[in-house]
């Protein structure tokens, strides 16, 4: 097991290493609290993407050491491999897989300043010191470390909204605590000051922009030693004697003459309001500088959160991992008010909380599956005011958070997961919320168009060219309809009920049971290809969200049933998920660093994969799920510092650990039910709000053990292989009898666990039988064409008519009946649809056939552009003068991206050409920066030399992320031409709304085509 150590500065190496081996590791000393079985270390090396410092649940101070600030790994601002610490900032991300906070940070030093950290291969360079593991120490709400190049020991402690430092200096005239409000993780500071108010405070503001892209830090930080001096740095200026001084980036050093031993303590609140509301926070949480009696506090605040759950039996690693698992899962969401109710909402304006605490930090795609359904358990009145929380987010900007960090949405990962939180808590009775306002948020994240949710309620899925990710999307969005159809049926909305019901079904159009899989089609209906179930895809760009086909293969929670249909019946089933694990545990993506933890391709690290062992039990084989959990469990949760397997995911991977130790696991985190698995401690006590126990025993569990052999509820057999939420909150006790050898406990039908999208019973009433008619397409490689060319209709629906215009009219059954290829000399704009047997009818398909000038691998048109290519985004040589459209995706591999300047096209035809109309395609993605240009003017020249504009287009800067799409340019051309130029404005900076607002945008240019 992991040891941890006691850092006491003053006494020699030798003492402090013997005292380590009577820390937790000993099994003579047992813990007196739950807490005291917490590491706050795991996690901390590998890519788990935790902080070791102080914090008390779901506060919003995260008081921690930062050793880097740049790096995936540095996502927390902490990381193992680091021997250097930069100082002790206040607000950390936990888990993450991207980076942010940092704020406010304190340095304590000794000798001369250093007006910059510094780097960690030379720490002398700056004011970052060394330090050595053997003298850090943390448990919940305590973190200490001595700082090797200073001779200071640092201890921290916190309250929700106050960081406690003690620094322990030695004698010396030339100590400092530096106050750098430039530093952060993973972002930039924008406006940064700090004013000294007395001879012992210090107050100001840090704003940032980076994953939050509008981010406010106020302070007020008081110190317990009236100052020496204060002097101020600006852009690496010393200014001595400084009162006030702000800036991009301004520091301050508080200067002091200390004794040997000598201890400062520093309260240092936070507000997202204001000075005067860190100040309130300040008043009512830390009274004096008694660091001690604040860290007991703390220590009491987490006893009493790690309380709700009690376990026995095991040993003492396994209740280090649970209890650290609990720990970590109790972290996020973070309080976002002051202690008068007054927060920064959505629209930046300051909201009071009426009757609930606000929150923020709202990690959904990840935290939905097991961390909320948690809450439900262990903690349901935060559960309801992060819900309530949510419902004012949806007030303040029109949606629900997806992914919310300090009143900034994200938009990071896919789906719309705050419904089934939201639903999660109406359906198991714990709403204190309005109902029907969370029902209209729903509905309204149900019918954003956004995100490719318009192609998925429209044609029930989501095309592989018209949006990334198109798989992932489209069976998330299928699972989060059938939530909101299940509120809709609680509030007796029974239209809407059967309507995203339907909904929840359109998974199903993604199977392909040729191979077996859930995967990618094009508005066609034709099976993206090639295919690679192993392809690892990440997010924004392929097919699957950071995964490939095995990950997603099995997301249809609310229709377990009908996906077993699927693949062809229990045993078809269960052998595929055998195979999932059979299959080679490889990454084929370099920079999919969160698919991590492979057993075969189920992938513990990342959260695709959660539920899927607990698939079985739906199947009828729950010892195969039973054994899979152990070996998940016990290969992938270690209590070292390296402990998790991939990113913690702000709970959620924990929350799976503390769900499966117990013995059970929400598969449906809206449904009320757990499927059971394999518990690993003798026995479990769960303290619930209503003053009910619930009970889980495991007789002779072991790590041999890992087999139900039979079960009890309350004395009386028990064969099902799932609980419900209504017999935990009810009380009772669940008896497990454990062995080593598999057992037929659980597999009759009667036993499973079942999972139907519509009830069978309401099939009749409520399934829409539909025929898919697919949209016909045309065979032709590009719809851009010098000379002639020959159309060819085909359609993947067998036994249809399809009837076509070439005059851009709508066709009917009545139009022209295609019989024959097409053959096309000028440009066309042709529109066809199939008809069924049954007279069912495809949407319209669309072709603009163009007859335009373009390369074709001879000396003319020949392009000239003014920017260099990017690496990255590269249409390739002649790449946007090639006769081929890109698609909607901006990593199909045919756009051009120009960031920084204007784009500047010539195209030089080799002769004067009859010209009449020249166009050019611009991609508009602005979630990932890439926005249409301010201004498209085109110009015309006989010579080169002298050009004339034939016309310019103008567009708006948008207020919000628009829907994914091509716009095209375009503008008539009269007369003979052998030069055309395209010239395109950028917008100068992304706009305030944006999270990377101030940065310059992408511009994605397609083909131009010249007729």
């Amino acid at each position: 097991m992991r040891k941890v150590f006691i850092t006491i500065s003053l006494i020699p190496l030798l003492f402090s290493c013997v005292s380590q081996l009577n820390q937790k590791a000993s099994k003579e000393v047992l813990p007196k609290s739950n807490s005291e079985f917490v590491d706050p270390f795991i996690g901390t090396s590998a890519h788990g993407h935790t902080f070791p410092g102080a914090t008390v649940p779901f506060g919003m101070v995260q008081l921690s050491p930062d050793t880097g600030i740049e790096g995936w790994d540095w996502c927390s601002g902490y990381h193992s491999s680091d021997n250097s610490i930069m100082g002790f900032s206040h607000t950390h991300l936990s888990g993450t897989g991207g980076g942010d906070y940092g704020d406010i940070l304190l340095m304590p030093t000794v000798g001369e300043v250093k007006t910059e950290a510094g780097s960690k291969k030379n720490p002398d360079e700056g004011y970052r010191s060394r330090f050595e593991k053997v003298k850090e120490e943390a448990s919940p709400g305590f973190y200490s470390v001595f700082l090797e190049d200073y001779g200071i020991t640092a201890e921290l402690t916190a309250t929700t909204r106050v960081g406690v430092h003690q620094y322990h200096f030695p004698a010396s005239d030339d100590a400092h605590i530096i106050l750098d409000l430039k530093h952060g993780i993973s972002d930039s500071a924008r406006e940064t000051w700090f004013e000294v108010t007395s001879d012992n405070e210090i107050v100001g503001l840090r704003r940032s922009s980076g994953w939050a892209r509008d981010q406010y830090v106020y302070f007020v930080a008081q110190f317990s030693k009236p100052f020496k001096s204060v002097e101020g740095i600006k852009s690496g200026m010393k200014l001595t004697e400084t009162k006030k001084l702000e800036g991009e980036d301004v520091k301050a050093v508080i200067n002091y003459t200390t004794e040997e031993g000598e201890a400062i303590v520093v309260n240092v609140a936070i507000s997202g309001v204001s000075v005067e509301g860190a100040r309130k926070n300040l008043e009512a949480e830390v009274q004096g500088f008694d660091f001690n009696k604040v860290r007991e506090q703390a220590k009491q605040t987490w006893d009493q959160k790690l309380s709700k759950i009690q376990v026995e039996g095991g040993d003492q690693v396994n209740k280090t991992i649970f209890y650290t698992a609990m720990y970590h899962s109790l972290i996020a969401p973070n309080v976002y008010m002051d202690v008068d109710h007054q927060y920064r909402g959505m629209d930046h304006k300051i909201h009071k909380a009426e009757g609930f605490t606000h929150y923020t930090l709202f990690s959904l795609w990840d935290t939905f599956r097991a961390t909320h359904p948690l809450f439900t358990l262990i903690a349901p009145e935060e559960n309801n005011d992060f819900i309530q929380s949510m419902i004012v987010k949806y007030e303040q900007s029109g949606q629900l958070p997806i992914w919310e960090l300090s009143a900034n949405e994200t938009g990071t990962m896919i789906g719309f997961h705050s419904v089934p939180v939201i639903a999660d808590a109406i359906l198991k009775g714990q709403a204190k919320f309005d109902k029907e306002l969370a029902y209209q948020a729903m509905v309204a994240a149900a019918e954003d168009p956004r995100r490719g949710l318009n192609w998925f309620n429209e044609e029930g899925f989501i095309p592989v060219e018209k949006e990334a990710n198109a798989v992932s999307k489209g069976v998330e969005y299928a699972y989060d309809m059938w939530v909101v159809a299940q509120v809709a049926k609680e509030l007796g909305k029974m239209d809407d009920y059967k309507k995203y019901s339907n909904r929840a079904l359109n998974y199903k159009q993604l199977f392909d049971k040729n191979t077996g899989f859930l995967r990618g089609k094009n508005m066609y209906g034709a099976w993206d290809e090639p295919f690679d179930p192993m392809a690892i895809s990440l997010l924004g760009a392929g097919n699957y969200t950071e995964g490939n086909a095995w990950h997603y293969n099995f997301f249809a929670p609310q229709d377990i049933n009908g996906l077993i249909d699927l693949h062809g019946g229990d045993q078809k089933f269960i052998d595929k998920i055998d195979h999932m694990f059979q299959q080679e545990a490889v990454n084929d993506n370099h920079m999919a660093h969160d698919v991590t933890g492979l057993i075969g391709q189920y992938a513990q690290g990342n959260e695709p994969s959660h539920h899927v062992i607990y698939l079985y039990n739906y199947a009828g084989e729950p010892w195969k799920t039973q054994s899979r959990i152990r070996q998940v469990m016990d290969e992938m949760y270690t209590s070292e510092r390296d402990g998790l397997c991939g990113n913690e995911d702000c709970g959620q991977m924990s929350a799976w650990y503390v769900f499966s130790a117990m013995g059970f696991y929400p598969v449906n985190p809206a449904d009320g039910n757990y499927a059971i698995g394999s518990p690993i401690f003798g026995k479990v006590t769960i303290h619930l709000d209503n003053g009910n126990d619930f009970v889980i025993t495991a007789d002779q569990s072991s790590p041999t053990n890992e087999y139900i052999q039979s079960a009890a509820f309350d004395g009386q057999t028990y064969n099902k292989t799932y609980i419900t939420h209504d017999q935990i909150e009810k009380g009772g006790i669940l008896s497990f009898k454990m062995g080593e050898n598999k057992s037929n406990w659980g597999t009759e039908v009667a036993a499973r666990p079942t999972s139907h999208a519509i009830p069978l019973n309401e099939v009749e009433s409520i399934l829409e039988s539909k025929e898919v008619v697919y949209r016909p397409y045309v065979t032709n490689s590009s719809v851009i064409f010098n000379g002639e060319t020959t159309v060819e209709f085909k359609d993947v629906t067998p036994n249809v008519s399809i009837y076509y215009t070439l005059d851009g009219s709508i066709p009917t059954a009545s139009s022209t009946k295609y019989a024959e290829v097409i053959t096309l000399n000028q440009s066309t704009f042709i529109k066809a649809i199939a008809i069924d047997p049954n007279g069912i009818s495809s949407k319209v398909s669309e072709f603009a056939f163009k007859k335009a000038f373009y390369n074709t691998g001879s000396e003319f048109p020949k392009l000239s552009i003014n920017y260099e290519k990017n690496a990255t985004y590269d249409a390739g040589e002649n790449g946007i003068l090639n006769g081929i459209y890109a698609s909607d995706n901006l990593r199909d591999g045919k756009w051009d991206g120009v960031s920084g300047q204007n784009f500047e096209a010539v195209i030089d035809l080799g002769k004067e050409e009859e010209l009449h109309q020249v166009s050019i395609g611009f991609l508009e993605n602005t979630s990932s920066w890439v926005f249409l240009p301010n201004k498209v003017e085109f110009f015309v020249s006989e010579d080169g030399k002298e050009f004339t504009s034939v016309g310019v287009e103008s567009t708006e800067m948008p207020n919000d992320h628009p829907i994914i799409g091509v716009t095209r340019f375009a503008k008539e051309i009269k007369g003979n031409y052998r030069y055309v130029k395209v010239v395109a404005v950028p917008f100068k900076a992304l706009p305030v709304w944006h999270s990377g607002a101030g940065n310059a945008p992408w511009m994605f240019t397609d083909e131009i085509v010249i007729e």
